[in-house]
């Protein structure tokens, strides 16, 4: 298990104007303060385009204020504390992201320091997919492809788990089925949760804790602490839950508190 602190402060993308020698500064990031306990699983949402990635992305350490980032010089402030020294990450991204010309086994292999045929059969097995371990990424279905992409992030044994809408196109029960995978797993292998979605419904069965981003730049604009209320998914708790949200707050999914 692995507390994190995160702090990112005025990140933009400086990048080249066409046919200029000078940068144009976009601000993604206002300011995010976020403390997460170990174990806990933590949903973000916000309107598309406000930065969700963005924050995935510098957790992970894809992006960073030192080095040239493939679209332009980042600059800004990221500031990450871990309880645990360089701990190991694990990132599940919107689209599978396996490599066509590998099989099953060699893509979970791919991210390992070193081969373990009997760890890599053991998490196919638990996503269901250890007589698929030969096949190719283009034999599997998409829910298969979802569960080998869950089965690659399990298999280093992650402390903390960044996951980016990874069920966002899946039917609803193939979706409803990849989350008590991941739930099963994250309990087994006590994962700290970044989990960014679209869907309320999503965060509020999955998460400990619900934080709403503003449009970009992005700031918090409300944390919403769950305690364990809805325990199944659409639920009548879980509706009545949306229900006081959307009182309250009308276009909360918007991005906003104020109803004007």
């Amino acid at each position: 298990m692995s507390a994190l602190s995160i702090h990112i402060n005025q990140l933009a993308y400086n990048v080249q104007n066409e046919n200029s020698t000078t940068k144009a500064s976009e601000r993604i990031i206002a300011d995010i303060a976020l403390d997460i306990k170990p174990n806990e699983c933590v949903c973000i949402v916000g309107p598309s385009g406000c930065g969700k990635t963005t924050l995935l992305n510098a957790v992970a350490g894809i992006i960073n204020t030192n080095n040239d980032d493939v679209n332009g010089n980042v600059s800004g402030n990221i500031m990450l504390q871990f309880t645990t020294p360089s701990p190991t990450i694990g990132y599940i991204f919107q689209e599978p992201r396996l490599m066509p010309w590998l099989t099953l086994y060699e893509n979970i292999a791919l991210v390992m320091p070193n081969d373990d045929p009997v760890k890599i059969t053991a998490i196919l097995d638990a996503v269901g997919l250890a007589a698929q371990a030969n096949s190719y990424p283009n034999h599997l279905s998409g829910g298969m492809q979802r569960r080998a992409s869950i089965a690659r992030a399990f298999v280093i044994e992650p402390q903390i788990l960044l996951l980016d809408e990874p069920f966002v196109s899946l039917d609803a029960p193939t979706a409803m089925q990849c989350r008590e995978l991941l739930i099963s797993l994250a309990k087994i292998h006590k994962s700290t949760i970044i989990f960014v979605t679209h869907d309320l419904n999503e965060a509020l069965y999955l998460g400990d804790r619900v934080v709403f981003l503003s449009p970009s730049p992005a700031r918090i604009i409300h944390e919403l602490a769950l305690n364990n209320v809805c325990e199944a998914y659409d639920s009548a708790a879980q509706i009545n839950l949306k229900s006081e949200l959307f009182n309250r707050f009308p276009k909360i999914l918007e991005g906003q508190l104020s109803q004007d």
